[in-house]
């Protein structure tokens, strides 16, 4: 067998034929080329796994795995049992990366000894200009570093522009059946880290799809969202307890946004008893929401409008919703 690779970057693939070129190929191009990707075929019903099977056969960096249909966290998974290199990336195959991407951020990971290196990324919507970052550069422990994705101004939560120690992973996996899967792991991740470098260097492109995830059509999975951040409240109460009014902000967060995907969506009658549960939970805090910082100002004036009136709440968000997707999505 060859020697291990430094990287191996791990790209989920499900019924992507019309973008799984672009992802594929902006990784071979990628400068920094010892590598290995694993393409993790997930059940496609389209031409996606023949795709896979013919950069195979072109590269002998590549490894597909066909399985069986899991969902992403599945595929993640199956990616990081076979992985040989000493880093693990993660790509999305509807998305694609500079081809600089994985020098950067191997490039700072060695020079800082760190466990974990993060760079910018750009949200790519079809009707929106690509929105840069401001300069920024930091080493850093884990405690910083949650208040840093969980702010989400310069790196969320996202798997997928980051760099991380393979020995991370030793004990973790992503939650099957689940979506915001990133959110799962992320303090778990931080948790298992010395030593974080941040740079806001914009090199992962996420691209979001009418038909993605984060736009379709409200369903009861999207409710997973404050799944994740109630554990990831506990977590951080019990590791980082500096910052549980943070971990509070983004659970505060999480009920807001699956509201007002439930109401975009028109599906509040379909969800009744979950549309009054989210609308209490926000009532019930407001005093906290009001004095938490990391809430943005629009944000906690919603908060007010939502307590004095529900219809008044639905009404200016479905009336804003463009503007609400830009600043909130």
């Amino acid at each position: 067998m060859s020697a291990a690779p430094s990287i191996s970057i791990i790209v989920p693939v499900y019924n992507v034929e019309k973008y799984l070129a672009r992802c594929v190929d902006s990784i071979l191009s990628q400068t920094h080329s010892d590598f290995e990707l694993l393409l993790i075929d997930d059940g496609s019903t389209d031409g996606s796994g023949a795709i896979c099977d013919r950069y195979a056969g072109r590269d002998d960096r590549i490894r597909v795995v066909h399985k069986e249909n899991g969902g992403l966290s599945a595929a993640r998974n199956s990616g990081i049992e076979i992985a040989r290199g000493r880093y693990l990336g993660f790509v999305d195959s509807d998305d694609y990366v500079d081809a600089d991407m994985y020098a950067h951020l191997y490039g700072i990971i060695e020079k800082e000894d760190a466990d974990l290196a993060v760079c910018g990324y750009y949200d790519c919507y079809c009707d929106r200009p690509l929105r840069k970052n401001d300069p920024y550069y930091a080493v850093m422990g884990p405690q910083e570093a949650l208040n840093l994705v969980f702010d989400g101004k310069i790196s969320g939560v996202s798997a997928c522009n980051k760099l991380y120690r393979s020995e991370i992973f030793d004990e973790i996996r992503y939650p099957q059946g689940k979506i915001s899967e990133d959110a799962y792991v992320i303090v778990r991740i931080l948790m298992k880290v010395r030593k974080v470098v941040v740079s806001s260097e914009q090199k992962y492109y996420y691209i979001h799809r009418n038909n993605s995830v984060t736009t379709s059509r409200f369903s009861r999975n999207q409710l997973d969202v404050i799944e994740a951040y109630q554990l990831n409240y506990k977590l951080v109460g019990e590791a980082f307890p500096e910052s549980l009014q943070m971990a509070f902000g983004r659970l505060c967060w999480a009920h807001f946004i699956a509201l007002d995907r439930m109401l975009l969506s028109h599906a509040e009658r379909e969800f009744s008893r979950e549309a009054k549960e989210l609308v209490r939970f926000i009532r019930t805090h407001l005093r906290e929401i009001l004095r938490c910082g990391f809430l943005t100002r629009n944000r906690r004036l919603s908060a007010v409008v939502l307590a004095c009136s529900f219809p008044l709440y639905r009404f200016l968000l479905n009336r804003y919703a463009s503007k609400y997707m830009a600043l909130n999505e």
